[in-house]
């Protein structure tokens, strides 16, 4: 009888080998499906409230080469795309008349020269015929009175002749600025009145120039993120302008990256304008299948759940996760 005891207790405890082999290797398939990547426990921050505007690529000023005489355009030397350095000369307007003037004062000048010097030979004459008792004082003053007037008379004639050439001299077309020409539409042989654009140049560093709607004036700050579609990394509002035009206000924006060959490109942008609160993880905890995005929710008992989340880009390598995670959840980084 206790023979028969022994063999149903070794019986038993041979069939329970198995079972207890069997648990242990659920076990330790179930801890090797725990992730092994970094944690992140869900929480709400600050996030920006991304607006689209358009953006014109375009240089921080442009400065106008103006007609200062009139006359006609005889030369022009640059064309729509060129560089230019501040100073250069890019075209002449030539005006016939002043060069008529000019030579008329020059006939003038010449001819008061003349006077000139024979009112100081009749002077000297006058002068040594007085010393000898000849003349009076009064004959003496009045030769040194026309002596001085003739000479009065040329230096007049000079000066005149060279205002004249003072202002044909402006007929000389320059660049104001370091830069490219924009525009140079005025062909040579055009006649120019003062004032008048020969060219535009650009004047500055590049930037983006954004267009605002009116509501968005106070919420978009000096130091606001800018992003541009299809260009790498962000961009910064460094200047808002204190003006509505036609119930836009125009706003600068430095990046990097603007491709300056081609000004007044328009551009797709968001603005940052304002914040609000959202749940925000790195792009690396969210995994892409079949077009659907997917995160691992790590439960309680540490075992991981593949939760599809519909998602919103954030920049700067995070996304905002719209639905499918709450607060208080903890994420697996590595999503498969």
């Amino acid at each position: 009888m206790r023979r028969g005891s022994n063999l149903g207790t070794t019986l038993a405890v041979m069939l329970m080998l198995p079972l207890a082999a069997c648990g242990q290797q659920k076990a330790d398939e179930g801890a090797a499906k725990v992730p092994s990547g970094p944690r992140l426990p869900v929480a709400m921050s600050d996030a920006p409230d991304w607006q689209s505007v358009s953006a014109e690529v375009t240089s921080q000023d442009q400065a106008q080469v103006l007609a200062r005489i009139p006359g006609v355009l005889t030369s022009l030397s640059v064309r729509a795309g060129d560089s230019v350095r501040r100073g250069q000369v890019i075209g002449r307007i030539t005006d016939n008349q002043l060069s008529y003037q000019a030579g008329a004062y020059g006939a003038q000048a010449a001819a008061a020269q003349a006077q000139a010097a024979q009112a100081q030979a009749e002077l000297d004459r006058v002068k040594y015929l007085a010393t000898n008792g000849v003349y009076a004082k009064a004959r003496l003053e009045q030769a040194e009175a026309g002596a001085i007037a003739a000479n009065a008379q040329t230096q007049a004639a000079r000066a005149q002749q060279s205002a004249v050439r003072a202002v044909a001299g402006n007929g000389v077309v320059v660049a104001p600025a370091t830069g490219r020409v924009l525009r140079a539409d005025v062909p040579a042989g055009s006649p120019v009145a003062p004032g008048m654009v020969v060219a535009v140049v650009t004047a500055g560093p590049v930037v983006l120039r954004l267009d605002l709607p009116e509501a968005l004036a106070a919420k978009v700050i000096v130091g606001a993120k800018v992003r541009v579609d299809g260009m790498v990394g962000q961009g910064v509002v460094t200047r808002v302008y204190p003006a509505v035009q036609a119930g836009q206000v125009t706003a600068d924006v430095a990046m990097n990256g603007l491709d300056a060959r081609l000004m007044g490109r328009r551009l797709p942008a968001q603005v940052a304008a304002g914040t609000h609160r959202a749940i925000l993880v790195p792009r690396a905890f969210v995994a892409t299948h079949y077009g659907l995005d997917y995160v691992t929710v790590v439960a309680k008992n540490g075992a991981p759940m593949q939760v599809p989340v519909q998602t919103a880009p954030a920049g700067e390598g995070k996304v905002e996760i719209l639905s499918g995670v709450a607060v208080g959840d903890t994420l697996a980084g590595g999503a498969q």
